[in-house]
């Protein structure tokens, strides 16, 4: 009976908590998931909230690339849709969606000075 509880207590170096999570097969996964988030989410999430000021930002005047090339300048500006002015020319315009617009590639300096 006392060989039976010697044998179940742990030495206080290798039984310990810390030194278990450390060296046990999951502390692998834990690092590498951590590396994931900072190297992965972090900075996807800061690309995302600078993306969406750039589109709430817009306004009358500014000119605009959309995702498939086309680059005008911003008429008006609606909640959910932007109409681009393309030609001058001919004076076509065409509507699209805020999120067709890639980004914002100048502002006219004289709507801005108003």
């Amino acid at each position: 009976m006392i060989d039976l509880l010697a044998q179940t207590s742990q030495p206080a170096g290798d039984g310990s908590l810390l030194y278990n999570i450390i060296h046990g097969p999951y502390f692998l996964f834990i690092v590498l998931g951590l590396m994931l988030y900072f190297t992965m989410i972090v900075p996807k999430r800061k690309q995302d909230k600078s993306r969406q000021e750039m589109l709430t930002g817009m306004k009358r005047g500014d000119e605009i690339q959309t995702i498939g090339g086309i680059v005008g300048k911003v008429v008006e500006a609606r909640d959910d849709r932007v109409l681009v002015k393309v030609d001058e020319t001919s004076n076509t315009k065409i509507w699209f969606l805020r999120s067709a617009i890639s980004r914002v590639t100048a502002e006219d300096t004289k709507q801005s000075t108003k």
